[in-house]
């Protein structure tokens, strides 16, 4: 058992003061260092990039496709299996810690962090994707049909369910876990503390803290330069604003220039005022489409939206022999694969902002109650999107355009077109700003070796590289750039499968070490 006295790691061991920053060596300069090869790379090599690196994406996602939906269903049957054992009653920080954010604001922060962006637009998008053959059918229903519907409906709670937030718990209740239990620095590589000891401080660590970075960097980056193409289509399609480069640019500015405000003013002053914003907005914009779409169709779309999810988690979550390949690969172990490349992120920053919870609340936040808003929210947009595709209403009954305005497609067909629209171009551009301002704080506890009280000079820093990353590659490379970026986030998520396989191990012998001291139950 490791006691917060041990020597093995302590938050900003080996750091350097270099030009006000405060940095752990060699993380953070080998970080910075990779990031700009990559960036000089994608744009003299724009074509070359995307292909390589979507090539080795293709090979991750077919050749260990068995390993992304094995290690997904694990990571879901740990959670919940932790929620009901005693050892759900440890307290993350101690059993005198208390919490230190509120429930409302807690929540509105690792929800809005986690993936309250891809549900803006995929929760219409992506049912009538399916329903209308877009690019496969998951297993192989009848496209057009009401079996095809309720397969739709239900690979898509599948998909944005209890999987992706069971990737991002295991995750964050490790790094919180071992950050305010055992008083480890807020950084990956302390997960690994219980089976390497002091090894973590070599190589291996910092091998898997670069990776976390370049990972959390590139995904934001990535989302950050593919949203502002998807505004301003937004922007474009509504008031006719012209979606040229110059828009484009002219929106990574705006976001980053908020993002960086936030992130100076801290989580307090910034990321959960932002995230409060977020989640005020959003419920606004669902109650009126529960509203003004049809209340009965709602509870009636409530209704068989959970039933299609339970009657489809099963078959969607095997992986031997299945018929619907093109379409299996190309979405689910896709996003599983793109939900573990953003483990670091998310989970770190939920770790961050977690101290004082039980295991079992902490689970049931981060696995249950995002469950439950996820199923009410597809309910209430893809349930809307689907009945306008099969009545033959408006642009989705001829299936998907572009994605980025499908969501904009589907309120035109209800009342006050442009203020909800206007309200879901502003509540898309928040959700952008607490993605960002959130990484910064984590990649800067990264970078910091597990500090989380780095210069703010540091935090600027990095979400200012985001911004930039961003904008050089929408003008430098266009799509091929940010595509190849993508690609190799996501070719990340091959190795962080089997790094957050072994961290379960490492947290489940922890907390049987937690129950055995405190006396918690019986452990067998």
């Amino acid at each position: 058992m490791i006691h917060d006295d041990d020597p093995i790691l302590a938050p900003g061991q080996d750091n350097k003061q270099i030009l006000g920053l405060d940095f752990h060596n060699p993380v953070f300069p080998l970080s910075a260092l990779a990031i700009l090869g990559f960036i000089i790379y994608a744009l003299v090599y724009p074509d070359a990039a995307n292909t390589q690196l979507t090539a080795a994406r293709g090979f991750a996602i077919e050749h260990f496709d068995w390993l992304f939906m094995i290690a997904g269903n694990i990571f879901v049957i740990l959670c919940l299996v932790l929620i009901v054992l005693p050892l759900g009653r440890i307290r993350l920080g101690g059993p005198d810690a208390r919490p230190e954010h509120s429930l409302v604001s807690w929540f509105s922060m690792l929800f809005a962090a986690g993936m309250g962006i891809g549900l803006m637009f995929w929760s219409v998008a992506e049912p009538v994707a399916y329903y209308t053959d877009w690019y496969g059918t998951p297993l192989n229903a009848a496209a057009g049909t009401p079996e095809g519907a309720s397969a739709a409906i239900g690979a898509t709670m599948f998909h944005w369910g209890l999987h992706p937030w069971a990737i991002y718990a295991v995750v964050g209740l490790s790094l919180a876990f071992f950050a305010y239990n055992r008083g480890l620095p807020l950084t990956l590589r302390s997960a690994f503390t219980p089976l390497l000891g002091d090894r973590v401080r070599g190589w291996f660590g910092h091998l898997v803290d670069i990776l976390a970075v370049l990972a959390t960097i590139f995904g934001l980056a990535t989302s950050l330069g593919f949203g502002a193409t998807q505004a301003a289509g937004g922007l474009n399609y509504l008031f006719d604003v012209p979606n040229t480069l110059g828009t484009q640019i002219a929106i990574i500015v705006v976001v980053t220039s908020v993002a960086l405000l936030s992130v100076w003013r801290g989580i307090d002053g910034g990321v959960k005022l932002f995230s409060n914003i977020n989640m005020v907005i959003a419920l606004a914009l669902l109650l009126f489409v529960i509203l003004t779409g049809s209340t009965l169709m709602f509870v009636h779309g409530l209704w068989d939206t959970s039933l299609a999810y339970l009657d489809h988690i099963l078959p969607l979550s095997n992986w031997i022999g299945r018929q619907d390949t093109t379409w299996y690969h190309g979405w689910t172990v896709f996003y599983w694969a793109w939900w573990i490349s953003w483990s670091p992120f998310v989970g770190m920053f939920i770790a961050r902002v977690s101290r004082g919870r039980t295991v079992r609340e902490f689970l049931m936040a981060v696995l249950l109650v995002p469950t439950l808003v996820t199923l009410v929210w597809m309910s209430a947009f893809g349930g809307n999107a689907l009945a306008q595709s099969q009545a033959g209403i408006g642009a989705l009954a001829d299936g998907i355009g572009e994605v980025s305005l499908a969501m904009f497609q589907m309120l035109e067909h209800l009342p006050l077109t442009t203020l909800t629209s206007s309200m879901a171009i502003v509540l898309v551009l928040v959700f952008f700003i607490t993605s960002s301002d959130s990484g910064s704080l984590v990649i800067d506890s990264i970078t910091a070796g597990g500090k989380v009280d780095a210069p703010r000079s540091q935090r600027v820093f990095w979400a200012t590289l985001e911004g930039v990353i961003a904008g050089i590659l929408l003008y430098g490379g266009g799509d091929k750039a940010l595509g190849a970026l993508q690609a190799g986030a996501v070719a990340t998520g091959l190795p962080f499968t089997l790094v957050l396989l072994v961290m379960c191990v490492g947290l489940v012998k922890s907390l049987r070490e937690e129950q055995r001291a405190l006396g918690l139950g019986k452990v067998a």
